[in-house]
């Protein structure tokens, strides 16, 4: 206690020396300007005094503070050291007393070993022991004492194995943390400075910068319920990503993913969920959810309605139909005075055109000549949708045909008045009357017969009447009152599409509302792009096509499809949206279909079923799309339950290599419609070995492969009956077996032939005849009423009685 005060007193001195420095500096000062002091200057000088005796004051009372702080601290620490001197004797009088006791154990267990002496007393006295052992814990405070973790593993599972329950018991209290090795932190532990002293209450407190970081975690999640509680409206498509759910909730897609994780779904946050699971985690985290279809993409692109008062008069769009080779093309050729026909193969129109003609009254009337051929009814049936009259061309001298009645149907369907041309009428067997009266029957009333159906008679050949024709196409057009607005954007129809060598992708489109410019972003089907140019029937190039009007389109990125809808959108980005979309919808359609080389599990299967099925792979290319799918739709229909033809792949344009490759990998044949193979394909088709068919007649390929599909029918197996025979006797013959001893009894019988033996009318055995004898001799037929020996393949059960039948199988090719 002594040593405290003496060496609190030593520290004060140091701020006492200081103070006076102050001073004496004013005291000299004053000694050598005192003469010319003014009363200000006098009380600024007092002011200084007091102000630096009260200075001094508070100097002294901080100086004692701190000293007395030291003493404090000072003898803090010399307790400390004597705390840790008596915890260093302490430690070191255990250690002993633990290498007794182990020492003890040690003896015990041999002696134990050896003699096998009752424990119990012994197994008390580590116990007894133990309690003394626990050292202080490197606390301040008084925790419960703790055992020491420095007997060995050995001796520690000696003393577990013997410790009775109620030494547990003591056991259970310690806080779990970890005791330090005898090692370094021992040694630390007696070196005590006040920074570890003063810390070592606050163990369990958290650091400042883990308190800042929770608050600010508390504040965080405060603001992230703030936001749940902004309920938004969700707008959800069929499907979408994670990532964009998260993005339209404003919550963070960890949220998300969680929520979904406790529905025990596991998804990364680029994965795609269907709408009903999305709208489950929407609506959990509080949002009302608005479903829209994938087709909304599609709204408002056609059919807006336009207001009377926009609307302007429009030319008529006429359609021709009729039979093949009434006379359709040469009939609108007339009109044109162009000559289309000469171009056509074997005098049958391939693809749709589309023209625009001057009537004689100035107007502008638009032709759309659709093929004549069945195999084209899809197009035809495309061409009526776009029409507002169908001319029906009848030739005079043939009357009503099939196909005349098939376009009478889609006129019908449509709802399209007809007009009928009757044609050939130069001939000099034509019987205009005979066709009014056969049109009669299929509810196409003319005029002539008191009916509201204009009827014309024309020639083709010796421009007979065309002006009146025009003229009946006028007036029904006004009937009609065709109107349209052309202050829009544009809406059509693709007629034609074909794949250009030099221009690309080629779409002939009918403007139907609307003015179509160069320069227009247009969707068409899946496909889209830009017009680059417009070129009118004649391949002149126009600026704009206003309604009514057929244009060529070049600028699409691929081909369309004849009769898919053109429509002119804002921005690209829209236009994606679309043909992705429906990109989409068509490659579903194929899967649904099976359509294509993939194949699923569900194919497979009912593949499996019809395994009986033969089928025959075909790579259609072709020059323009109508045809390509005319000539598809036409094997579409040739197929039966046993065989089909399998359209592998179709599209426009030449043969490439990689139509080679597709037909090599499915063993197709490759089929050239108006097309020739690329080089290249040339060469791979000769080292494949890959056969590839021209055809520029729509017919003639139909038939090819029709025959084809023929040969891969499985022939019909007829039987004819040759004769009957009845056993009269079995012999056995050695190395020969059962010969059976017959009497032909009507027809013959042959070697080689197919037998059966019947018994009790049960047929017993089918085989054929090994050998046929008569007498000694082999011979190869018997007649009826002679007798013979026969003998089976691979029969021998044969008996008195039995009847055989002896009969020829016959293969007979079939045809589709």
């Amino acid at each position: 206690g002594g040593a405290a005060p003496a060496a609190a007193a030593p520290p004060p001195p140091p701020p006492r020396a200081e103070t006076p420095r102050p001073q004496p500096a004013p005291k000299r000062g004053a000694g050598m300007v005192l003469r010319a002091l003014t009363d200000e200057e006098r009380e600024a000088r007092a002011r200084a005094l007091v102000d630096a005796r009260t200075r001094e004051e508070e100097d002294r009372r901080r100086a004692e503070v701190e000293a007395k702080a030291r003493a404090e601290r000072e003898a803090r620490e010399r307790e400390e050291r004597a705390a840790a001197e008596a915890r260093k004797r302490e430690e070191e009088e255990r250690l002993a007393r633990d290498a007794e006791s182990k020492r003890r154990s040690e003896e015990e267990a041999r002696r134990r070993l050896a003699g096998g002496g009752a424990p119990e007393p012994h197994a008390a006295t580590p116990a007894a022991a133990r309690p003394a052992q626990p050292r202080p814990a490197p606390t301040t405070g008084g925790e419960a004492p703790r055992p020491a973790a420095t007997a060995t593993t050995e001796d520690a599972e000696k003393r577990v194995v013997r410790r009775p329950v109620g030494v547990i018991a003591v056991k259970a209290p310690p806080p779990p943390r970890p005791t330090p090795s005898r090692g370094g932190a021992q040694k630390d532990r007696g070196r005590l400075t006040v920074s570890t002293a003063t810390s070592e209450e606050e163990e369990r407190t958290r650091s400042v910068a883990a308190f800042r970081r929770r608050t600010q975690r508390l504040k965080s999640f405060g603001q992230a319920e703030q936001k749940e509680k902004i309920a938004r409206e969700v707008i959800l498509p069929e499907t979408i990503t994670i990532q964009e759910l998260a993005n339209r909730m404003s919550e963070r897609g960890v949220d998300v993913i969680r929520l979904l994780m406790k529905q025990g779904a596991l998804h990364k946050i680029t994965d795609v969920i269907d709408a009903d699971t999305a709208q489950l985690v929407a609506e959990e985290l509080g949002h009302t959810v608005k479903r829209v279809a994938e087709s909304d993409v599609e709204e408002g692109l056609f059919d807006t309605p336009d207001a009377d008062s926009e609307l302007e008069q429009r030319p008529p769009v006429v359609t021709i139909m009729g039979h093949v080779d009434h006379g359709k093309t040469s009939l609108l050729d007339a009109i044109r005075h162009a000559n289309v026909v000469a171009g056509e193969a074997g005098g049958i129109t391939q693809h749709i055109g589309a023209y625009q003609v001057r009537a004689p009254n100035g107007a502008p009337i638009t032709f759309i000549d659709t093929p004549g051929h069945a195999a084209f009814t899809a197009m035809r049936a495309r061409g009526a949708k776009v029409t507002d009259i169908v001319i029906l061309v009848v030739a005079a001298d043939d009357g009503v045909m099939p196909q005349t009645i098939e376009a009478i149907h889609h006129a019908k369907a449509a709802e399209v008045p007809i007009i009928v041309a009757i044609n050939k009428i130069d001939k000099p067997d034509a019987k205009p009357e005979r066709v009014r009266t056969e049109l009669l029957q299929h509810e196409v009333q003319t005029e002539t017969f008191g009916g509201d159906t204009l009827e014309v008679e024309v020639s083709a050949k010796e421009k007979l009447n065309l002006d009146k024709l025009l003229d009946a196409i006028t007036l029904q057009s006004e009937v009609l009152d065709l109107k349209a607005n052309p202050e829009r954007s544009a809406e059509g129809t693709v007629i034609e599409a074909r794949l250009d060598k030099g221009r690309g992708p080629v779409a002939t489109v009918l403007v139907q509302r609307g003015t179509l410019e160069v320069g227009d972003i247009i969707v068409a089907g899946s496909q889209w792009g830009r017009v680059r140019a417009l070129l009118d029937d004649k391949g002149v190039v126009v600026q704009t096509a206003g309604p009514s009007f057929p244009v060529e389109i070049l600028g699409f990125s691929g081909t369309p499809e004849a009769g898919d809808r053109v429509a002119v959108v804002e921005t690209e980005a829209r236009a994606r949206e679309i043909t992705e979309y429906r990109e989409r919808q068509r490659r579903d359609k194929l899967a649904a279909r099976g359509g294509g080389a993939r194949t699923s599990l569900t194919d497979m299967m009912s593949q499996l079923k019809t395994a009986g099925r033969k089928e025959f792979p075909l790579v259609i290319k072709g020059d323009v799309q109508g045809s390509v799918e005319a000539i598809v739709a036409a094997l579409d229909k040739l197929g039966t339950d046993e065989v089909g033809a399998r359209v592998v792949h179709a599209g426009v344009g030449g043969i490439s290599e990689s139509d080679i490759a597709l037909a090599e990998a499915s063993n197709a044949v490759v089929i050239g419609f108006n097309v020739r193979a690329h080089k290249e394909a040339r060469e791979a088709s000769e080292r494949g070995g890959i056969e590839i068919r021209y055809y520029n007649i729509i017919y003639n390929l139909v038939d090819d492969v029709k025959a084809a599909m023929s040969g891969l029918l499985a022939p019909t197996l007829r039987e004819t009956m040759l004769g009957n025979a009845q056993i009269l006797e079995v012999f056995d013959i050695s190395k020969v077996g059962k010969v059976a001893g017959c009497r032909v009894t009507d027809g013959s019988v042959e070697r080689g032939a197919n037998v059966r033996l019947i018994r009790d009318n049960v047929v017993v055995h089918e085989g054929k005849l090994s050998t046929l004898k008569r007498f000694k001799d082999e011979v190869k037929e018997v007649q009826a009423g002679q007798e013979c020996g026969m003998a089976f393949e691979n029969y021998q059960d044969m008996r008195a009685g039995d009847v055989i039948e002896c009969y020829r199988v016959e293969e007979i090719k079939r045809t589709l």
